[in-house]
């Protein structure tokens, strides 16, 4: 008995990793965002196979966060924030990671493409080849600008959502995209500033190492400012209506105080910055609910 419960622990405790490795934070919001391009989309489709496809997904960015915990496996160890993750810790070795990485985003393409369509399936391929190839092999040590560039990957999924439900991709999700896509830079740089450090460590060129720290709070003023104009076009082509303008109004409008706060404070520039990092996840998620929300009323 003691046996048997030892047996299940350790099973347990492997799956828990192995979930672990897929970045399940990073993949609940893509989740989020391909569900609001579905939802929007003006073709709807049936429970059964929205919910196939949309686990498609998620299998495939969790194979995405898999292959980068495989690539940057001793860059996380260097790293505070990244050091507890599991392959730092021996629960889950290298080659675990890869085989279960490849295994996975195999089956979640193929899956996608026999539950939906095949341009969904090409578009969740260019996502795991755009994270794991263009930003997590060349553009990360490469470059400052690597979230700029890589952060296209994380502003694929309302497009995938888009063309599960209509094969095809139009002005509209190409819109919300941009503004998962000009979010990225000012998110990161955030969260770069309070973990200089970390990244300086692990000899990776983000904004606030090679550039300091006074270019990077301009950075990401300018960057919410772009935001916060891409976040309106929706409503001014008319695809959402002032629900979403007032709302995405008011959340943009204290999203560039805050990143024009920033710019100007001198003395304690972590605390502003780790207030841009936390609004900015609720800011996106804000405004994909009103996104939702608009849509339906």
């Amino acid at each position: 008995m003691t046996q048997r419960i030892l047996s299940n622990n350790t099973f347990l405790f492997n799956l828990n990793s192995f979930y672990q490795l897929m970045k399940p934070r990073v993949m609940s919001l893509v989740i989020f965002t391909c569900v609001v391009g579905l939802i929007a989309a003006p073709v709807k489709v049936d429970f059964i196979t929205s919910v196939l496809s949309l686990s498609a997904v998620a299998l495939g960015a969790g194979s995405a966060g898999a292959l980068n915990m495989w690539y940057e496996a001793d860059l996380d160890s260097l790293m505070k924030r990244t050091c507890l993750r599991p392959i730092p810790t021996g629960k889950v070795s290298k080659n675990q990671a890869l085989i279960f990485g490849l295994v996975t985003s195999f089956i979640s393409v193929i899956a996608l493409y026999y539950f939906s369509n095949f341009l969904s399936a090409l578009m969740l391929t260019l996502t795991i080849f755009f994270y794991l190839v263009i930003y997590t092999m060349w553009l990360k040590k490469l470059t400052a600008q690597n979230i700029v560039i890589g952060g296209a990957a994380g502003a694929f999924p309302p497009i995938i959502g888009w063309t599960i439900a209509t094969g095809n991709i139009t002005l509209e999700p190409i819109l919300y995209f941009l503004i998962i896509f000009f979010w990225t830079p000012s998110h990161f740089w955030a969260l770069s500033i309070y973990k200089t450090e970390d990244y300086d460590n692990a000899n990776i060129p983000m904004l606030p190492v090679v550039a300091g720290i006074k270019t990077t709070k301009i950075n990401i003023f300018v960057y919410g400012l772009i935001l916060f104009a891409i976040s309106l076009t929706p409503y001014f082509f008319g695809y959402l209506g002032f629900i979403y303008f007032f709302t995405s109004l008011v959340l943009g409008i204290y999203y560039v105080y805050l990143c024009y706060k920033l710019l100007k404070e001198t003395v304690d520039e972590n605390k502003f910055a780790k207030k841009i990092f936390i609004y900015s996840i609720l800011y996106l998620f804000l405004i994909f609910i009103t996104i939702l929300i608009d849509g339906i009323i």
